[in-house]
């Protein structure tokens, strides 16, 4: 029998988790959900969540403008998908390994096409910018996951 602990009360990430459903991602919470998902044929775009103020103050308001802007310029991929650093570490292991050779980072934010990582943004590029910056890296995301 496997237990898996996470490192946060989940009444403590449920807010943090619920701002990026609100926008449309599904919640990838087993590795079997995650490899089909971003397996599928198309485009997903895969926000790695986390607790930390980066996340808080500028991937996830930076979300939700590209979000926006995508809905309203019909530039949104196939699918939105979510996983949450700390928390079901099997599952955010699984999504980690379709991203290559990037470090693992939370919060990141991927595009996939057709399964492959087209474009990635990590850590360090969300931390030295504000929310209105980490959309415009966003949505340059969903326009290269457009290309071809």
């Amino acid at each position: 029998m496997k237990i898996e602990f996470s490192m946060y009360d989940p009444n403590l990430v449920r807010p943090m988790r619920d701002e990026v459903v609100t926008l449309g991602f599904k919640e990838l919470l087993n590795k079997e959900e995650a490899k089909k998902e971003i397996e599928s044929e198309g485009t997903a775009l895969v926000f790695v969540n986390s607790v930390c103020g980066c996340a808080a103050g500028k991937a996830r308001p930076g979300l939700k403008m590209a979000i926006n802007w995508a809905a309203e310029n019909n530039c949104l991929p196939d699918r939105l998908l979510t996983v949450f650093a700390g928390m079901e570490k099997e599952v955010v292991g699984t999504v980690r390994g379709y991203l290559q050779n990037n470090p693992p980072s939370s919060p990141q934010i991927a595009m996939m096409k057709d399964g492959k990582l087209v474009s990635i943004i990590q850590r360090h590029e969300i931390e030295n910018s504000d929310e209105f910056k980490v959309a415009e890296k966003i949505v340059k995301l969903l326009q290269d996951g457009r290309k071809e």
